[in-house]
């Protein structure tokens, strides 16, 4: 079973630039949550999948704590989302900057990470 969260928008303050700690940019992320079995869709209850609300309150939080690279970024809010919710077996996480500072027209700037359990 997968769960997919798309284009989940948060405002935040991450960047290499100063500018991007003080003015800060919007971030749209897809997430897909693998899980490690389908219970739920045989008891049709919350209790046996993972609420998608409380992933995405989890991610804002994760959100708000500034990084410099998108990279580490991404890693560290796949990870948390591992750690917190162990019905998880992978996360894929995609992560765009709207609008980067690169001196050029460009509508994103992302990374992508998959990180599941060992």
């Amino acid at each position: 079973m997968t769960i997919r969260i798309s284009r989940l928008r948060v405002y935040a303050y991450h960047g290499v630039l100063p500018q991007e700690g003080r003015v800060g940019n919007t971030y749209l992320l897809d997430i897909r949550l693998d899980l490690s079995d389908t219970a739920a869709a045989l008891t049709d209850d919350l209790a046996a999948t993972v609420d998608y609300g409380a992933v995405c309150s989890l991610v804002r939080r994760e959100m708000a704590t500034p990084s410099r690279l998108l990279e580490s970024l991404a890693y560290r809010v796949a990870m948390s989302i591992l750690q917190h919710f162990p019905k998880v077996a992978r996360v894929t996480l995609s992560l765009d900057k709207d609008n980067p500072p690169v001196g050029g027209d460009i509508g994103a700037a992302g990374v992508e990470v998959v990180v599941g359990r060992h």
